[in-house]
């Protein structure tokens, strides 16, 4: 018997992994991706959240790598378990960077057992899930190298897509704090980026919006260059770069601490961590609304967000227990190719482990 359960633990383990997709490939996002997403037809919602940084309570905090991440462990399954309670469902979560601590220049053994760790607990999540890499992802100063790990694991480290007539751009930001040794990489991403703006000046979706990991600013624009934000000269032409394109909303992590501000109507959204806070903010992540003339978010501790998120619509729904009777299982995500190339999302059930 004990020989019986030891198999099905590491059998569950190995099923959770697996259920963990590389969403984000060839520049796209896979999940939605194709023309249909174009068209915007009613109001929906999304979870925005930053640094569950498997591992820095041990490193930073306690000063000790050897502590493990227990405490991240346990915040991040907080967070899916928030998530999949919600009614109706988020469009997806996006954590925007240091998904785990360790660098993978200097601690690289370290760093593939809290991706192991990171990959098990979001394979529970219901919804797809947006990573965007952060300097503890690809490094201080990344190198090709450590792009290439990063990509391996979670996928393209800047991809744009479309979802419900929405317009998002994910973003690189390390190549913008150091690229001494990525001057090529870095060179691409801008040449991708200025096509990606051309798509905002040339299609108008309803909304356009960037994420990324390191802000431009904390509170204002014209601020100094500290460890938190950009280099002022590149902040200001890019600022006026993403605006001028029809950007009107960038969502950053990075701080640890809930900031932000505006650069002309252009707002930028600073979400503190799902993991250590530097600040007395609490635990959490954003909930955000999009709606059809505007982005209305909120800033929630873990386990204290609604279950049923209100939002405008034109379609009826059913309450969320006969949601729930008709679909009691958790979706997998797999895609299917359609006669005309598309890459198409379909959900299956599957028993959660």
């Amino acid at each position: 018997t004990v020989q019986f359960h030891c198999w099905y633990f590491f059998w569950a383990l190995t099923m959770e992994e697996k259920n963990f997709l590389v969403l984000a490939q060839n520049r796209k996002f896979l999940p939605y991706y194709g023309e249909s997403q174009k068209k915007w037809e009613e109001p929906f919602f999304f979870i925005q959240a930053a640094d569950t940084q498997y591992g820095m309570h041990a490193s930073y905090k306690l000063k000790n790598l050897d502590l493990g991440w227990e405490e991240e462990i346990a915040w991040s399954k907080q967070l899916v378990k928030d998530i999949n309670a919600m009614y109706p469902k988020p469009k997806f979560l996006v954590v925007c960077g240091d998904l785990t601590d360790a660098f993978p220049d200097s601690h690289p053994d370290l760093r593939k057992r809290q991706v192991k760790d990171f990959k098990k607990v979001f394979a529970g999540l219901d919804i797809p899930l947006v990573c965007v890499c952060g300097n503890h992802d690809v490094g201080n100063t990344p190198t090709p190298s450590t792009v290439a790990g990063y990509k391996k694991d979670f996928g393209d480290d800047y991809f744009s897509f479309w979802c419900g007539g929405v317009f998002f751009i994910v973003l690189n930001s390390q190549f913008y704090e150091d690229a001494s040794k990525t001057a090529a990489l870095a060179a691409e991403q801008e040449i991708w980026l200025e096509e990606q703006l051309e798509i905002v000046r040339n299609e108008n979706p309803q909304h356009a919006v960037v994420f990324q990991h390191i802000p431009w600013f904390i509170s204002f624009p014209e601020e100094d260059k500290e460890y938190f934000n950009m280099e002022y000269g590149l902040r200001m032409e890019m600022l006026e770069r993403f605006h001028s394109a029809g950007i009107r909303y960038i969502f950053c992590g990075h701080y640890h601490r809930n900031a932000g501000g505006f650069y002309k109507d252009m707002e930028q959204v600073i979400t503190s961590a799902v993991g250590v806070q530097l600040g007395d903010t609490h635990h959490g992540y954003r909930l955000v609304r999009v709606l059809e003339n505007r982005l209305v978010h909120q800033y929630f501790a873990l386990g204290t967000a609604p279950t049923h998120v209100h939002l405008p619509s034109r379609k009826p729904m059913l309450p969320p227990a006969a949601a729930a009777a008709a679909s009691p299982a958790r979706p997998v995500w797999s895609f299917t190719s359609t006669a005309t190339g598309e890459v198409t999302p379909t959900r299956k059930p599957s028993l959660a482990l």
